[in-house]
């Protein structure tokens, strides 16, 4: 029997609008960054995580502009990502990171907003947790040390995340030296809130959650979960793995605000039913779009 000839991949161009959209929210997000440094921390002497925490003190250091040295700190780090991660990752980033500079350059003279330092460090770390979480759900990041970090867990036993907090540490440890601990505790203040802010900025406000039931009832649950909630869902064919038998799982997608009437609604059916819900970062497609319920 001859073997079918398999058509070779291609790769599709994006969508003119698509690309249009990415380098808005790369914009937008390089600047809003470029407005928690200039306007928030960096007059205050607090500093950032990340290359950008190394530039604020190196520029503190030589007085020489904050976005020269962001834009060449993470030059080396954007070469590396070209060839390794990929050219758009790489093409994007290159794009945030002189959009920031540039920012950072225009902003250098307009005075901070607060002399509080507490202040600076709870909104500083807010506006530039919007401005990287933007840039990254955009497809491009600000940092090298992420960079690094992707690549370095690829031979180490450590995930990424832990990869750039042991950077980060060290980085804003170092700000002690330079601008005395209590700017360095005050940075840590800032680093924490925009990591979280990242985290809202990613995964939105609503916060979907996935759902998995196992129930002796499985019709009835689903009917009702379709009725009450206005969700589609999911029969998965499901064997037990010690019992051997055979179940219908449920399988559907809501948001945080309906988790709590959706547990109602299981407990009601069946009380010993099996439930489980995860955290997921993004739905696209299918049926999640919520239908009218009465």
């Amino acid at each position: 029997m001859d073997a079918k000839a398999v058509a070779p991949i291609t790769h599709k161009r994006a969508k003119k609008s698509r690309i249009a959209l990415r380098a808005l929210g790369i914009i937008i997000g390089a600047l809003l960054v470029a407005v928690g440094l200039e306007i928030f921390l960096v007059p205050n002497n607090i500093i950032d995580g990340g290359v950008t925490g190394v530039s604020i003190m190196v520029s503190k250091l030589t007085g020489s502009p904050l976005g020269l040295f962001l834009f060449l700190l993470n030059l080396p780090f954007l070469l590396i990502g070209y060839k390794q991660i990929g050219k758009t990752f790489a093409i994007s980033t290159l794009f945030g990171v002189v959009v920031m500079s540039l920012g950072t350059n225009y902003l250098h003279h307009v005075p901070s907003l607060t002399d509080d330092l507490l202040l600076s460090a709870v909104f500083g770390g807010i506006i530039i947790g919007i401005g990287v979480g933007l840039v990254i759900r955009a497809g491009g990041s600000l940092d090298g040390t992420e960079i690094v970090a992707i690549l370095m867990t690829r031979k180490s036993p450590f995930s990424v995340g832990e990869m750039v907090m042991f950077f980060n540490i060290f980085i804003l440890g170092s700000a002690g030296f330079i601008f005395g601990w209590d700017r360095a505790m005050y940075s840590l203040i800032a680093y924490y809130i925009a990591y979280k802010m990242i985290d809202i900025t990613m995964v939105g406000l609503e916060q979907s959650r996935s759902v998995w039931i196992i129930s002796d009832y499985p019709a009835e649950i689903g009917d009702a979960l379709t009725a009450r909630l206005g969700r589609g869902i999911t029969y998965l064919n499901g064997e037990g793995g010690y019992s051997g038998d055979v179940k219908k799982v449920i399988f559907c997608v809501i948001t945080r605000l309906e988790e709590a009437k959706l547990k109602s609604i299981v407990e009601e059916i069946d009380s010993s039913a099996f439930l489980a819900i995860g955290h997921i970062h993004d739905v696209s497609g299918g049926r999640f779009k919520k239908k009218n319920i009465h």
